[in-house]
């Protein structure tokens, strides 16, 4: 059975609609890549399936539930964990406290979070301001996994970082792979990154699912095709 299913949604923001019949569907423990140019719909399907933007047609199923009645906050309680575009962590707290703000049981804690980013233990009492770009991404990564979700979704989560800090969150998101048996889906541009790490991939155009497959499939044609510039 899918952990996730998404059927024919369409979306809108006001009049101006956005997505257009968009299908995804994950398994648990499996990494899905949503691909795309920019402003293709990828972080407004983020935005759907976390009940942060209601859709005008189609279906949302999580966990064998059908939730579109539900808000984000019930949509998080069921296992739904957003790392946001921006990061956005609470920048007058500490990483200690941006770190149990959300925080629910199981098995990702303060030192499970710590264990994967030792940065944030060492910079534990320092406010989220003051965090270089890469650290304030690794504790927006680590706020999320603290809500215990079983699934997790990335949305951009190397934009803009250095090439070792990218590849430190790469490291990352592959040993959740590997280790933690929750789902993820990742959005990002990285294909060679996204090639060690997703089963399958979902590209976007203008707002409508123009193909899906696995990565072995997703080949330079198909690349040049939906992700070139």
């Amino acid at each position: 059975m899918n952990l996730l299913e998404l059927r024919g949604i369409n979306a809108a923001y006001g009049p101006s609609q956005a997505l257009f019949g968009v299908d995804l569907a994950l398994k648990q423990g499996e990494v899905c890549a949503l691909m795309g140019r920019n402003g293709m719909g990828k972080s407004t399907t983020i935005k759907v399936i976390c009940r942060m933007l209601r859709h005008s047609g189609g279906e949302v199923r999580f966990d064998g539930r059908e939730i579109s009645a539900l808000p984000s906050h019930r949509a998080a309680r069921l296992g739904i964990g957003l790392v946001p575009e921006g990061r956005r962590c609470f920048a007058p707290l500490t990483v200690h406290e941006n770190l149990i703000a959300a925080a629910r049981p199981g098995p990702w804690d303060f030192a499970a979070v710590c264990e994967l980013f030792p940065r944030l233990g060492e910079r534990r009492g320092q406010q989220a301001a003051l965090l270089s770009g890469g650290e304030q991404q690794m504790l927006a990564i680590g706020r999320a996994l603290m809500t215990n979700p079983t699934l997790l979704l990335l949305d951009e989560a190397t934009e803009g970082l250095a090439p070792v800090v990218r590849q430190e969150i790469w490291a990352a998101v592959a040993k959740l792979k590997r280790d933690s048996g929750m789902a993820l889906i990742v959005v990002d541009k990285s294909l060679a990154e996204l090639r060690g790490i997703a089963d399958h991939a979902v590209i976007l155009e203008r707002g409508a699912s123009v193909w899906s497959g696995s990565m072995t499939a997703l080949d330079r044609q198909v690349a040049d095709q939906f992700l070139g510039v």
